[in-house]
């Protein structure tokens, strides 16, 4: 279906991916969604399958309901601010209430009463249409195409990165990862001219930095506690006991993973020798936007491959390979 083109809303029932339980199953009597207030009803034209939720397949947080929160699409109506129906957009993921001290003191990411699409109290965008506030939503400019603006919402994580460190052409900054963010969260550090190294496992993981000119290393030639920064972007528990080995004293460690399960770790090092440890979970849209406008971040060649939404659990089961980068899921 077009950009523009007319929708017939009359339909009662949408098609949907629906987890309940850890179960994932294709649905096709999911009520269509009707924007309230401050809202806008968009349909969906790419969604795309990260980490995350995989994770929530695995129990990583109980949630029900339409997973995902990657995705580009067409605002196709907004009861109160008609002037975004048909244009094209992606959307921030957190929903905030706007009164809480946390939304008044300008982080509304960590809203006191924070939903996330797809992944706590808000259907996500598996499906054929989704609801966001107009508030979470960003024009996507007419020289990115919805194969690489899906994207935008993984890479204004990696951008977040930016945004909480200052990061010189002199700092030595190694990626521990080199999975679906990691190969994002390295192309966004390239832009910054700092020495950059990364931790890579699969061969196509190795091959695509290697095409970007990013040095890739492997862990026997790395010497211990010498980087300024570490991102861990693992996926896995032991990827901070990883990054602590390489971090140098009063350097900062950022980590990037959400996963089921606890870390043991002694923390020992940390203390001793001042790292700084820093969360690091979305970050900002118009950044992410820019670069991927200008090309200096390319996520084409990660699409391993897209499945029409009947096919979503397919999809799901190609996505959880090892190795697999990106798979994207065609709603419309």
């Amino acid at each position: 279906m077009a950009v523009g083109e007319p929708v017939d809303l009359s339909e009662k029932y949408m098609r949907s991916l629906w987890l309940e339980n850890q179960k994932l199953e294709f649905r096709t009597d999911t009520p269509n969604p009707v924007p309230a207030e401050g809202e806008a009803l968009i349909r969906v034209h790419l969604a795309g399958i990260c980490s995350t939720d995989l994770e929530l397949l695995r129990g990583y947080y109980p949630f029900t309901g339409i997973p995902g929160h990657e995705f580009v699409g067409e605002v196709v109506s907004s009861p109160t601010d008609s002037t975004w129906v048909g244009k094209r957009v992606v959307g921030e993921i957190n929903i905030a209430c706007g009164v809480c001290s946390m939304c008044q003191s300008g982080f509304p990411r960590h809203c006191e009463q924070r939903k996330a699409l797809g992944i706590h109290e808000w259907n996500g965008v598996f499906a054929n249409y989704m609801t966001l506030p107009t508030a979470n939503l960003h024009t996507v400019p007419g020289v990115i195409p919805d194969e690489v603006a899906v994207f935008t919402e993984p890479v204004a994580a990696a951008c977040e990165i930016l945004e909480q460190v200052e990061i010189s052409r002199s700092d030595r900054v190694l990626i521990i990862g080199g999975g679906r963010l990691g190969q994002l969260v390295a192309q966004v550090m390239q832009t910054t001219g700092c020495n950059l190294q990364v931790i890579a496992r699969h061969p196509k993981q190795r091959l695509l930095l290697s095409e970007r000119n990013i040095q890739i290393v492997i862990e026997p030639q790395l010497a211990k506690n010498k980087y300024d920064v570490v991102v861990e972007a693992t996926g896995t528990p032991d990827g901070f006991l990883r990054a602590r080995e390489y971090v140098r004293p009063r350097g900062t460690i950022v980590l990037k993973s959400t996963y089921k399960g606890d870390s043991v770790t002694n923390l020992s090092s940390i203390v001793v020798n001042e790292v700084k440890l820093i969360g690091s979970r979305c970050g900002p849209f118009e950044p992410a936007l820019q670069l991927l406008a200008a090309g200096l971040v390319d996520p084409l060649p990660l699409i391993d491959a897209m499945y029409p939404l009947e096919q979503g659990l397919m999809a799901f089961e190609h996505a959880a390979r090892p190795g697999v980068l990106k798979v994207l899921s065609q709603s419309g």
